[in-house]
């Protein structure tokens, strides 16, 4: 195994034990036969650290497997019940919360309706509302699963805008939603709601989205991907060999027309002015259309595609809702714009839709979109790409949120804390170690 300088024997063992819990989770039950040239260390190695994990209670047997000609070999496996996550989608229209075991099981859920504190849909949520309801639904889905908050690896939160990191903890600045530098972390930790061994993770939604997908869902293998979050609003995570937890960009606030519509963040012409669902459903009420009234977005959507794609009539033809039809044509062009734009500046392998909206409208006009896409980019990259629907359905972001712990706890080899560090490698041993990498 390869040493640097500086590097302990702790961060090694560290190492060791992230390789090992990472190959079970991804490719488990396997043996300790197998975990040696899926790890890239050596029996004696391999050896160790399972003894550790399996003291820890971090990883168990489950069955054995026969060999050729020898004694049948023991699979190993991550123990599901070691530790668990929350994972928390703080949506535009509701907020979801789910607890999952270490294999990302969900034990419970909660869902909590938003309201706004102005006229419109999305105006402003109420920063406190918010906040209770965070606590209430963390405390509610802990206390159906019948888990103590001392057993949680931590919450991960995936909110709307931008998420920055101050010595106050995470800060949100969600401008379309009227959140202005809301100092998320420290609210929550002021109300005392879990103990202060327990983190949280706040990030944006898009990112949360994307982890699922590159972690689990159709991102999986790839190694440059965008996964684009389409709900009320337009978000995207994009995600590259230098950028492996991916980083969110605010892709809907693109300029895709000069002095257009305006947007919910005050500028004109943003991809989400003409292709979120709330700017989607305001464009056919002002062609003619009729969404619904007194009812959510998911639904009055639902009603506009069902509106432009009708089921055939008594005489086998459809009887379209023009309008509708013809606005949504119109979101196709502006989204291939907007992906030639992901296609020419990040050169993905994969583009990945996902978001409630995104999964509606997908399955309807994703071949129009694909097509305005590869016609608006450069020949070379929008040839190398596929764009498709994402694999997770709306538990995504909560999903993905649950990851931003389970991540952490991985990459600190399973401990739930920091360890101490030790002193470093006597630098005989280092040479050695290095040489025998090669």
């Amino acid at each position: 195994m390869r040493v640097r300088s500086g590097r302990t024997v702790r961060d090694l063992r560290r190492e060791n034990r992230t390789a090992v819990l990472q190959r079970l989770y991804f490719d488990g039950p396997l043996s300790r036969f197998s975990l040696g040239p899926a790890t890239g260390l050596s029996s004696g190695s391999i050896s160790n650290v399972v003894a550790e994990l399996v003291t820890d209670g971090l990883v168990e047997e489950a069955g054995s497997v026969e060999s050729a000609g020898g004694r049948p070999r023991t699979l190993l496996r991550v123990s599901p019940t070691s530790g668990y996550m929350i994972g928390v989608d703080v949506g535009e229209t509701r907020i979801r919360i789910e607890v999952f075991d270490l294999t990302l099981t969900e034990l419970a859920r909660v869902e909590r309706p938003l309201e706004t504190a102005g006229p419109r849909r999305v105006d402003r949520y109420e920063v406190a509302v918010v906040v209770r309801h965070l606590r209430e639904g963390i405390t509610e889905v802990l206390h159906r699963a019948g888990i103590a908050p001392e057993r949680l690896l931590g919450v991960g939160i995936g909110v709307p805008g931008i998420v920055a990191r101050t010595e106050d903890g995470a800060v949100v600045h969600g401008q379309t939603i009227g959140w202005d530098a809301v100092p998320l972390e420290r609210m929550l930790r002021d109300s005392h709601l879990l103990p202060e061994t327990v983190p949280y993770y706040i990030d944006n939604g898009a990112k949360t989205l994307g982890q699922a997908e590159m972690w689990f869902g159709a991102g999986r293998g790839a190694r440059n991907a965008v996964v684009v979050l389409f709900g009320s609003g337009v978000g995207a995570c994009v995600v590259s060999e230098d950028t492996r937890t991916g980083r969110a960009i605010e892709w809907g606030h693109l300029t895709v027309r000069v002095r257009g519509r305006r947007c919910r963040c005050g500028a004109q012409g943003c991809l989400e002015a003409y292709a979120g669902a709330e700017a989607l459903l305001e464009r056919w009420a002002e062609a003619g259309g009729r969404p619904p009234a007194d009812t959510d977005e998911e639904t009055a959507l639902t009603a506009m595609l069902a509106a432009a794609y009708p089921a055939p009539g008594p005489d086998g033809t459809p009887d379209a809702d023009t309008t509708a039809l013809a606005v949504l044509e119109e979101t196709a062009e502006y989204l291939g714009a907007g992906f030639s734009d992901l296609i020419n500046l990040f050169q993905p392998e994969r583009i990945l839709v996902g978001g409630w909206a995104g999964l509606q409208l997908g399955t309807r006009f994703l071949d129009s979109v694909r097509s305005y896409a590869t016609s608006y980019a450069l020949s070379y990259p929008a040839a190398n790409v596929r764009i498709d629907l994402g694999t997770f359905g709306p538990d995504a972001v909560t999903v993905g949120a649950g990851i931003l712990p389970l991540a952490d706890f991985f990459a600190r080899g399973g401990h739930g804390t920091e360890p101490e560090r030790e002193e470093p490698l006597p630098a005989w041993r280092t040479t050695l170690q290095e040489r025998a990498a090669h």
